[in-house]
């Protein structure tokens, strides 16, 4: 980006005409994002707005208006990721069918998953059309618009610059799906985010849904209903979070620290963006966001920082209609018959010859919400046979979610954060740590918005059908929709109608620490469950997974190591979270060899006593410097899975040593058949039984390879790397640490640590450029983040532009109406 002039200072000189005629130009240049330029709204002129780039290309964003923040914000994600961002845009507006066919699905994984084009089309234009993205920005903060008004204006200057020359810096290019947005783009993104917890768990059984029909409609993947389930947010396994915080009982003084660490995705719209946002007197943050949001999401400020986790509570529940026998489309409720509403929906879809049509598809609710077909995935969940299922997203009701956000990012004490959390209730589905500079407490709380579901509603309300589902799934509450006594209640103090209030919500504020690694809130802390909550907020009395038994294992070591500093606790946490242990490993592996290794077991099958010797060897660490045994490992774990736990465990898990470690029955024979396969699964794709894991895991940035280290997290590593495309290669398809920070507070303020493993440009991890956090990621370095203006200053690689309210707009026009033919589709999808 180049240093621009000022527009008094660029119209000097010029003739009268030629001024006037820049200022209505710039002026209608507005119609892209629905309002005026700050200027022209009576805004100072020489309100600049700076990004400052400082070490690994991190965004400084400092303006002197809300808009003007928005603007850089959304001019930096420009410039880093464009493609992405434009290819989530037409995502949000229900456009895929038009540009990219409407039988193809998107090219990275997200939060919605992996739908059909068509599927996802009808979804957004049906939940995230022009009455909901109208009731959503009517429930934000004028900030808010200001900051998203920004957004649009930023990203729209960069797709203007990006046209006004020949050089291709985006491999989107021009394609005709890159196009200037308007503040709704990003309304309709913020909603996305919301429903991730909720309906887009069932997108293609929502919009497929239709009355008798003659096939179940297909899912988007293969998964069965409870495996489906068990992922709390898209499809792909693992994704979630670890947090921990540590109060002055650990810490040895008046100051906790915080370590947080999404495993999020590395590609696609749902990545995490790293930046700096200030506006003197008014805000002053630092973290990350999601792409297309204008405001942290996860980080600090110079008084509180905070993070987050995947929760295990429920934000969605089912409803068994009971079908008019006359008419499949109304339902009764109190024996009285009510018509479901239909919402006709309309997509544009391009045809092979590059010609367009129109698809039409009728959407039906019902007063408990959009019914669902889910029988392609249980036979009895389907509409027919005179009933039918709807499904309720506490979150489509939730416009409370980045106002909170915005809020928390301006707090200014711990216990200004927890009031707005408790005000609000509008976190959508996760949970939440918190440390506050000063203050010797530590905050835990699963605090948001929540179906107002308690266990008594939920027995009450039960029919034969909801009793069979708790089977498949126990936390879901599927309650009968022919009773109007059934319909969610509403707590208060609550967010919303038909949400739980606040008091009946977990929470803990301690002094030595609390940590969730995705389990239920009940351990939080394992000296003091939370105990006594709804069962539809994760369930109480529940075996850990085996990252979150590694978490607590790591929790308390440091929490009781005896640190006198929260700076010394911090050093400790930066070595312990990239220490890629695996629990299993640490466990088990060695009963197991001592019996699969036995040498007449060993003798079973060829290369096995080699195996065992390696995996002797082995440190239990999946380390980019691992000599072997980490890659056979993960081979012969994911065998012996297989084994049911009843059969695999000799020791049963007991909710009073809720961190005991079970013991194996090793002399199982199916043990030593699972090495002998892991040998074989090893040879097959032609890896040795010693091959080390930097031979396979590593990304790909700038024409190197960069070795990586850590794995998935059902083999117990804290630190993960997960590719889940069936090989090793980390991409932007893979999920695994993602954005990790490490922050306390001393005498000068906030200190903050981060890493940013899959780096800030869409290309870091496709072999393109942006390899410098990679890199810094790989070999462990954490970077001490440059928060105070003289850290900025004085940074070795910083960068300066500035650009002003009144230059670079795109050229005064309208959104082109769609093309009846259209050039074949772009390889994205």
């Amino acid at each position: 980006m180049k240093s621009i002039l000022k527009p008094g200072a660029r119209a000097r000189g010029r003739r009268t005409a030629a001024v006037s005629f820049a200022i209505v130009a710039i002026a209608l240049a507005g119609a892209f994002t629905g309002t005026a330029p700050a200027w022209a709204r009576g805004e100072s002129p020489t309100a600049s707005i700076e990004i400052r780039r400082t070490g690994d290309g991190i965004p400084h964003v400092r303006a002197t208006t809300w808009r003007g923040v928005g603007m850089g914000v959304g001019r930096a994600q420009a410039e880093d990721a464009l493609c992405t961002l434009a290819d989530a845009f037409v995502t949000y507006r229900g456009e895929r069918s038009l540009y990219f066919g409407a039988d193809k699905k998107p090219a990275t994984r997200s939060t919605f998953g992996e739908p059909l084009n068509l599927d996802l089309d009808f979804f957004f234009r049906a939940f995230a059309g022009p009455e909901a993205v109208a009731a959503f920005k009517r429930e934000q903060p004028a900030e808010l618009n200001e900051l998203i008004a920004g957004y649009a204006e930023g990203y729209n200057r960069h797709v203007a610059s990006m046209r006004s020359t020949r050089v291709v810096r985006h491999a989107c290019g021009h394609a005709p799906w890159v196009r200037p947005i308007e503040p709704d783009d990003v309304y309709r993104r913020m909603i996305a985010a919301a429903l991730a917890g909720g309906y887009t768990h069932f997108v293609s059984e929502i919009v497929n849904a239709r009355p008798a029909a003659a096939a179940p409609p297909a899912p988007a993947d293969t998964l069965s209903l409870s495996s489906r389930l068990d992922i709390p947010v898209g499809d792909a396994r693992g994704i979630g979070s670890n947090v921990m915080a540590f109060g002055q009982a650990a810490t040895g003084e008046r100051g906790g620290v915080l370590f947080g660490n999404p495993h999020w995705y590395w590609g696609g719209p749902d990545r995490f963006y790293q930046a700096h946002l200030s506006l003197p007197g008014k805000l002053d943050v630092a973290g990350v966001s999601f792409l297309g949001i204008p405001v942290i999401m996860i980080g600090f400020n110079n008084d509180v920082a905070w993070s987050h986790t995947v929760s295990a509570a429920r934000r969605f529940g089912l409803f068994e209609l009971t079908l008019d026998p006359a008419d499949a489309t109304r339902y009764l409720v109190d024996g009285v018959s009510e018509p479901m509403r239909t919402q006709p929906l309309a997509v544009q879809v391009r045809r092979p010859d590059g010609t367009t049509e129109v698809v039409h598809r009728t959407l039906y609710s019902t007063r408990f919400g959009p019914v669902v077909d889910l029988a392609a995935r249980h036979e009895a969940l389907g509409w027919r046979g005179g009933k039918a299922l709807a499904i309720r997203d506490i979150n489509a009701g939730n416009p409370r979610i980045f106002r909170n956000f915005l809020r928390w990012n301006r707090a200014r004490s711990l216990d200004e954060f927890i009031a707005i959390q408790k005000e609000e209730a509008g976190m959508p589905w996760v949970n939440t740590a918190a440390i506050g500079r000063g203050d010797g407490r530590v905050w835990y709380a699963d605090i948001g918005a929540v179906p107002g579901v308690p266990d008594e509603l939920r027995i009450a309300c039960a029919t034969p059908l909801s009793k069979a589902f708790a089977a498949i799934d126990p936390r879901t509450p599927l309650l009968d929709g022919s009773r109007s006594a059934c319909e969610w209640q509403t707590g208060e103090p609550s967010g919303q109608a038909g949400s739980m209030s606040v008091d009946k919500l977990p929470s803990a504020l301690r002094e030595d620490y609390v940590a969730n690694m995705n389990d239920s809130y009940w351990l939080t802390h394992p000296a003091q469950p939370l105990t006594g909550f709804a069962s539809i907020l994760g369930g109480e009395g529940q075996s850990l997974s085996m990252r979150g038994r590694e978490g607590h294992r790591i929790a308390g070591e440091l929490a009781s190591a005896g640190e006198s500093s929260a700076k010394g606790l911090a050093q400790r946490m930066m070595h312990k979270a990239l220490e890629a242990r695996s629990y299993t490993a640490d466990q088990f592996k060695q009963p197991l060899l001592d019996r699969a290794c036995m040498p007449g077991e060993a003798a079973l099958a060829p290369g096995v006593q080699q195996a065992c010797e390696v995996l002797r060897r082995w440190s239990n660490r999946a380390d980019a410097q691992d000599k072997g045994g980490a890659l056979l490992w993960d081979a012969f774990w994911t065998r012996l899975q297989k084994i049911p736990e009843p059969e695999f465990y000799s020791t049963t898990f007991s909710a009073q040593m809720p961190l005991r470690v079970p013991g194996v029955n090793a002399a199982d024979p199916r043990v030593a058949l699972a090495l002998a396969g892991a040998v074989e699964d090893m040879r097959q794709k032609g890896w040795a039984p010693d091959a080390p894991l930097s031979a396979h895991r590593f990304a790909r940035s700038e024409g190197r390879r960069v070795p990586l280290f850590g794995g998935c997290d059902a083999e117990g590593y804290f630190t993960v790397a997960c590719a889940n495309e069936g090989d090793y290669t980390m991409g932007d398809r893979s999920h695994g640490n993602s954005y990790l920070q490490v922050v306390y507070f001393d005498r000068h303020g906030v200190q903050a640590r981060t890493l940013l493993a899959h780096g800030g440009r869409e290309t870091a991890v496709t072999n393109g450029p942006g390899l410098a956090p990679v890199a810094r990621y790989a070999r462990k370095d954490w970077l001490r983040f440059p928060f105070r203006e003289q850290d900025i200053a004085r940074d070795p690689l910083l960068r300066r532009s500035t650009i002003s309210p009144a230059s670079e707009y795109p050229a005064p026009s309208r959104r082109p109406a769609a093309p009846r033919r259209l050039p074949a589709p772009e390889p994205r999808s």
